[in-house]
């Protein structure tokens, strides 16, 4: 018997706002023979890459298990699922078969699809480190789009292209393993410039309604002298605003251009795709970050070992509880991101919708994410109230998962998952979260 935990009611959001749970298909699909192979495949063959060993041949068998999944959506009440499209499985043949089966089946739940069309899982045959990466992704939104776009309202291009950088090419921590420090730029650039080139694909598709996920946080420095200043600010560059900039003001922060393609006319011209306008802005949040001047030595943080060289340090956040993941708890940054980002870009700044918000912990009796997400939720109605335009939130996630690096380590969902049984079980948060729904209808 599941306990529900009491809390004060949650104050009304805007009519039409958007409530939705997130997953990424790499994380939870399975079904790793029947697509071509994506550079996690690759990484997770090689020892020591994931901390038990584990890959994502089968994760949640959600391929085949689908129905069942929508039946939880449906059931839990929210409006929209947001699920990724895995461009190996497309590059294969039928490939698109199964996602017509999963927005068939959301559609008749009455849940509307959210499809996120980059979320990690590059195919092997590509590199984000070659600029025609960016023209091939374009060919394969246009590709999805022409097949589910008569059924799906709203788009995501890419999920997280910050960390995809950071952990994938240059601290080698993630997928495809490279550690190219600041060579890496250039992947954020052809990334974003992939973005700009399928708004445009998507549209001349005939589809709407399009965003992007980016991962956002605030970032505190750890003191007020000159040197935790300047670290702080140039970490707040690299993991936010160079991946905002771009996108809403149509230019890289100041000193970052340069470094981001092979000539200066090359950034200027793609930028003005880059820059294409988007109809919403999805960020993904989980913590604040407090950094200061480096301390030369490696520091473990949420999990990596940063390097020595880097310019910063990633310092504790005390006096907070932490998630599993050692992630502080901090609602009350996620007001103050959503009203820095308002003052920060003004008009240029289109609605918002928050695409991911969790934390992962242990337990089906799980009250730490019953208390997470009612901290998170009152803190984004704040936001509202000082004249954010919020239009929606999406809990991360649904099911336990690969998580990555860690593997199944780390458990982030409402509905536990048995991974030798792949038995279903929702916990007291999918609970908590289905009586919300339930009161706002």
């Amino acid at each position: 018997m599941i306990r529900r935990m009491v809390t004060n009611p949650i104050p009304q959001f805007p009519a039409g706002f958007l409530w939705g749970v997130s997953t990424s298909a790499h994380q939870i699909e399975g079904a790793a023979d029947a697509r071509e192979p994506s550079v996690w495949d690759v990484f997770t063959a090689e020892p020591g890459r994931v901390k038990d060993g584990s890959t994502a041949a089968v994760a949640c068998d959600h391929y085949h298990r689908y129905r069942e999944d929508v039946a939880l959506l449906a059931d839990l009440g929210v409006d929209a699922y947001r699920f990724s499209v895995s461009w190996p499985r497309v590059n294969s043949p039928g490939g698109l078969d199964f996602y017509d089966r999963l927005v068939d089946e959301l559609c008749a739940a009455g849940v509307r699809p959210v499809v996120t069309l980059f979320h990690w899982d590059l195919p092997v045959t590509l590199d984000w480190l070659e600029r025609d990466t960016a023209s091939r992704f374009a060919d394969y939104a246009s590709a999805v789009a022409g097949r589910l776009g008569d059924r799906v309202a709203k788009w995501i291009t890419l999920n997280e292209p910050a960390e995809h950088t950071l952990l994938g090419h240059a601290l080698g921590a993630h997928a495809p393993g490279r550690r190219l420090m600041f060579d890496a730029l250039p992947v954020a650039h052809h990334q974003l410039l992939a973005h700009g080139l399928a708004v445009r694909a998507l549209r001349a598709a005939g589809a709407g309604d399009i965003g992007i996920a980016n991962s956002h946080g605030p970032t505190w420095p750890a003191s007020a002298t000159p040197e935790d200043m300047a670290a702080a600010e140039f970490y707040d560059v690299l993991l936010n605003r160079l991946f905002s900039d771009p996108l809403l003001l149509g230019r890289y922060p100041e000193g970052i251009g340069e470094l981001m393609a092979k000539s200066p006319e090359d950034v200027a011209t793609d930028l003005k795709v880059i820059a294409e306008p988007v109809d919403w802005y999805g960020i993904n949040y989980y913590a604040p970050t407090r950094v200061g001047a480096p301390q030369g030595e490696e520091i473990a943080f949420g999990g990596l070992s940063l390097p020595s060289e880097l310019p910063f340090s990633v310092r504790e956040i005390e006096g907070r509880p932490v998630t599993d993941f050692g992630w502080p708890v901090v609602p009350e940054a996620l007001t103050e991101l959503l009203t820095g980002f308002r003052e920060r870009y003004g008009d240029r700044l289109p609605p918002v919708v928050v695409t991911e918000n969790g934390c992962s912990c242990e337990g089906v009796e799980d009250r730490e994410r019953i208390a997470y997400l009612d901290g998170h939720i009152r803190a984004l109605h704040r936001a509202v109230e000082a004249g954010v335009d919020v239009r929606g939130y999406f809990v991360w996630s649904l099911l336990d998962n690969f998580e990555w690096a860690e593997g199944y380590a780390r458990r982030f969902g409402l509905v536990h998952v048995d991974y030798t049984t792949l038995e279903r079980t929702p916990k007291a948060s999918y609970g908590w979260l289905r009586d919300l729904l339930r009161a706002r209808r």
